[in-house]
């Protein structure tokens, strides 16, 4: 049995991979300070005696023994980390940074979180681990792309200087069931409106696109990047490359809930990509990884959780 120390544990995609650790038949500690994690995400998994949970700010030093840290503490919808955007970065840096020192300290292994944010507004199509990115370093998103990017420059310098054990993985975007509501998402965004039979709000025309992943295939993913022996760290793509325009994810979701809502147009935000999507041919060869679950089958089961919800 691995005792594994989970950040971030008690948001929509840690809790996924809280359960799933427990599942396997590790001891599993979820660590959060619930700024955007939720204890409902969690609650069905309180009373497995190898489960714990700490409330606290990864900003600050934590002292624990544990096998494996899997750090994924930090908001990551645009409507939460435009909240507090110094915090964002504070997590991102200042947590990446007791995190790893913490991996020194009792030798663990530790997976970063990274994000496709580390692309930015791409330039080239479709994003390949080795493309450095397009980032504003000033703009309303910089908080979130910027930390992220630190965050990796800080894991591999861990690695570099102190042989810290290290994984980095970058998500692209990501649903399903425990996603929160009002995360301003898209495909939550467009669930919760379309269940609602409240107009679908498009910003821009509606022509970029993204590449929507199930969480079931990311946590997958995730197990097979921390548990991969053979020398491979990454940073590595995680996601579907499946593209869709917002466009046709609208009218997907309006007709999987039966929706009578009417799609409307609205001025796109600063710094939105207008393409995403990743190269996974890395992930396919060093993890034998690829995503199984299509947008359609994995849209119905998250309509099932929002509907429950709502």
């Amino acid at each position: 049995m691995k005792k594994i120390l989970v950040t971030g544990g008690s948001g929509f995609l840690g809790s996924h991979l809280c359960e799933r650790l427990l599942n396997e038949g590790n001891e599993v500690i979820c660590v959060d300070n619930f700024f955007t994690g939720a204890k409902r995400n969690i609650v069905h998994l309180l009373d497995n005696p190898y489960f714990e949970v700490i409330r606290h700010d990864v900003c600050f030093p934590l002292y624990v023994e544990v096998d494996e840290i899997y750090n994924l503490a930090c908001p990551a919808s645009p409507v939460h980390y435009q909240h507090d955007p110094i915090q964002t970065t504070k997590v991102s840096v200042s947590g990446a940074i007791n995190m790893l020192g913490l991996a020194k300290r009792i030798k663990a292994k530790i997976l970063q979180a990274s994000t496709s944010e580390v692309y930015g507004d791409p330039v080239i199509h479709p994003q390949v681990e080795s493309y450095w990115g397009n980032v504003n370093t000033i703009g309303i998103r910089s908080c979130y792309d910027e930390g992220k990017r630190c965050a990796e420059t800080l894991f591999m310098d861990y690695y570099r200087q102190n042989n810290v054990d290290i994984r980095i993985i970058r998500i692209f975007n990501t649903y399903g069931p425990r996603m929160h509501p009002n995360d301003g998402r898209v495909v939550s965004n467009f669930i919760v409106q379309a269940l609602k039979n409240e107009d679908i709000t498009i910003f821009g025309d509606g022509a970029q696109t993204r590449s929507f992943q199930y969480c079931d295939d990311l946590i997958e993913g995730m197990i097979k990047m921390m548990n991969n022996d053979n020398g491979f760290i990454g940073p590595v793509n995680i996601g579907n490359p499946g593209e869709f325009t917002m466009l046709e994810l609208a009218e997907k979701v309006i007709k999987l809930t039966n929706s009578k809502s009417k799609i409307v147009f609205l001025p796109l935000p600063q710094d939105d990509p207008k393409q995403r999507k990743p190269d996974i041919s890395l992930a396919m060869e060093k993890l034998d990884w690829q995503p199984k679950i299509d947008l359609e089958a994995g849209l119905t089961k998250t309509i099932e959780y929002f509907k429950s919800i709502l």
